[in-house]
C-alpha cells in the first residue's frame, strides 16, 4: 500500500550525509542546508523538525568539533559518530537506519554538495506522490575529467554487463521512505553496495536528473585506488557472471588445447616436428597469467564469502547529537 498524499504533504525529513575529514566544506555545507531547509518548511514539503544528520566516519581532522558546534548553534544538525573508519556505504547505512526511527522520507547526499540540492524540491514532491525510492541521476558529466568521465562511464556498463541492476550515473543522492530504509535494515551483508541493494527492494521509484557542480572544497576521497575497489566490490557482492566467464574461458581454452594436440601429433606422424622456444614460452605465460588471474576472482568471493560467514557488527555508533525532543530510547551511544 502505497503512502498517502495527505501524510506525506509535510514529512519528517531527514537528510543523511556521510563526512570524512570534511572540516573544510562542513560550514559551507551546513549553510547552504539551512537556507534550503528553510526553504522546504516554507513550501511545507518536510515537517519544522526535519533534521540533517551528518555521520562522521572516523575522522581524524576537526570534522566532529564543527558537528557538535553547528548542532549547538542550531537544532537542524545532528550527528553520529562512529567508533572507527568503517567507509562510506557502512557510514551511509548508520545514518539511514538511525534516522528511519524518526523520518517519514529520508535523503542522502555527500558532504560537498556536488550534487544539486535544488532537486530536493522535486524529489519530496514525488515521494508525496506516492514514489518510495527517488533516484538523483546525473545528466551529464561536464565537470568530470575526461579520465574521470571514462572511468565511471566504464564502471557502469561494466556492472551492467556483469548483470548487476544499478541506476545508470546515479551514485548515493537519493531520497526514499522510512518502509525502504526499514527494509533496508533486513540486509545484513557486511560487504555494502547501496546502489546495488536499494533496487533490490523493489517499490514504486522514479529519477530526477539534475546537473553536478564542483567540489567548493577540499578534495575528493576517492582516489583511483577506491574506485577500482568500490568497482570490484559492487560486481562480486552482485553477480558470479566473473566465476561463468572463467569457467568459459577455462572451456575455450581445453578445446584449443585440444585441437593444437591434434595438430602436433598429426606434424608428428609426418616427420614435420618443430621445437619452438617462443611458442612454448608463450603458452606457459599465457596459461599461467589466466590461471592466476582466475585464481584472484574466485578469492575474492572466497574472501567475501569468510567475511559475511564472521557475521561481525557493521559499525558501531559512538556519539550521538539528537535534540531531547527527539531521542528514540535516551541512549547517547547504540550499535547495530
Amino acid at each position: 500500500m502505497q503512502p498517502s498524499n495527505e501524510r506525506f504533504q509535510a514529512p519528517m525529513f531527514f537528510l543523511v550525509i556521510p563526512c570524512f575529514n570534511e572540516e573544510e566544506v562542513l560550514h559551507e555545507t551546513a549553510s547552504r542546508l539551512r537556507a534550503k531547509f528553510d526553504q522546504l518548511i516554507q513550501d511545507k514539503l518536510a515537517d519544522p523538525e526535519s533534521r540533517v544528520l551528518f555521520v562522521d566516519d572516523g575522522s581524524k581532522d576537526s570534522t566532529w568539533k564543527i558537528i557538535s558546534e553547528l548542532h549547538d548553534e542550531d537544532s537542524l544538525f545532528s550527528g553520529l559518530k562512529l567508533s572507527r573508519n568503517e567507509g562510506h556505504q557502512s557510514a551511509l547505512l548508520s545514518g539511514l537506519l538511525y534516522a528511519a526511527r524518526y523520518a517519514d522520507a529520508i535523503g542522502s547526499m555527500d558532504a560537498d554538495l556536488q550534487d544539486d540540492i535544488n532537486v530536493l524540491d522535486q524529489m519530496l514532491e514525488k515521494i508525496a506522490e506516492g514514489y518510495d525510492v527517488v533516484y538523483g541521476v546525473r545528466n551529464n558529466r561536464d565537470t568530470d575529467t575526461g579520465f574521470k568521465r571514462w572511468t565511471a562511464q566504464t564502471f557502469y556498463k561494466f556492472q551492467k554487463s556483469m548483470g548487476v541492476d544499478t541506476v545508470y550515473n546515479h551514485a548515493d543522492y537519493r531520497v526514499i521512505t522510512k518502509r525502504v530504509a526499514e527494509d533496508l535494515g533486513e540486509y545484513k551483508e557486511v560487504n555494502l553496495f547501496l546502489r546495488g541493494i536499494i533496487p533490490l527492494i523493489g517499490y514504486r521509484s522514479c529519477c530526477v536528473y539534475y546537473s553536478r557542480g564542483e567540489r567548493f572544497a577540499g578534495e575528493s576521497k576517492y582516489n583511483l585506488k577506491k574506485m577500482v575497489a568500490f568497482a570490484v566490490d559492487g560486481i562480486t557482492s552482485f553477480s558470479i557472471k566473473p566465476i561463468k566467464i572463467i569457467a568459459v574461458s577455462g572451456f575455450i581454452i581445453f578445446l584449443l588445447s585440444l585441437i593444437a594436440l591434434i595438430y602436433l601429433l598429426i606434424g608428428h606422424a609426418v616427420g614435420n616436428v618443430q621445437i619452438g622456444w617462443t611458442s612454448t614460452m608463450a603458452s606457459i605465460w599465457l596459461l599461467g597469467g589466466l590461471q592466476l588471474f582466475a585464481i584472484g576472482i574466485v578469492g575474492e568471493y572466497v574472501g567475501k564469502a569468510y567475511l559475511e560467514a564472521k557475521r561481525r557488527p557493521r559499525y558501531f555508533i559512538d556519539k550521538v547529537l539528537l535534540t531531547d525532543t527527539q531521542k528514540h530510547d535516551g541512549k547517547d551511544v547504540t550499535s547495530d
